[in-house]
């Protein structure tokens, strides 16, 4: 009789896995990503700027009123009359620019943009701070 061959025995493959995990790491960590700026060149530092709002934008006080361009604004109805005369461009209605107080109630922004579709607006679009943290 003749004896069964015998199989070499299978290398785990886990080993292998591991081994190519560690080096994408490896390189992840230690390669250059992107390619650094010139040491001599100093960004501008943007920290003192005052932020100006869009000039076509409805300003939302902390204690909920508003204002366009300086003025006093009613209500959100009020303030698409007042924009109407205005060309602003947007499909099936105006598109509405809010800039909120950071002090607003979110409940407060939102019933005020919910008044400003409800009106006719198209789009309402909440202007932010956008901070590099």
């Amino acid at each position: 009789m003749r004896a069964a061959p015998k199989r070499a025995a299978r290398e785990p493959t886990i080993a292998l896995i591991n081994i190519v995990f560690l080096m994408l790491v490896f390189f992840m960590v230690a390669g250059t990503l992107a390619v650094p700026l010139d040491g001599d060149l100093t960004l501008v530092e943007t920290r003192d700027l005052e932020g100006r709002a869009p000039p076509d934008a409805l300003l939302v006080h902390p204690d909920g009123r508003l204002s366009y361009r300086g003025d006093a604004v009613a209500s959100p109805e009020a303030y698409l009359e007042i924009a109407a005369a205005e060309p602003m461009p947007g499909e099936g209605g105006p598109t509405v620019r809010i800039v909120p107080d950071r002090d607003l109630d979110a409940s407060e922004l939102v019933r005020i943009a919910g008044a400003l579709r409800a009106a006719g607006a198209a789009r309402v679009l909440v202007v932010t701070e956008r901070g590099l943290r």
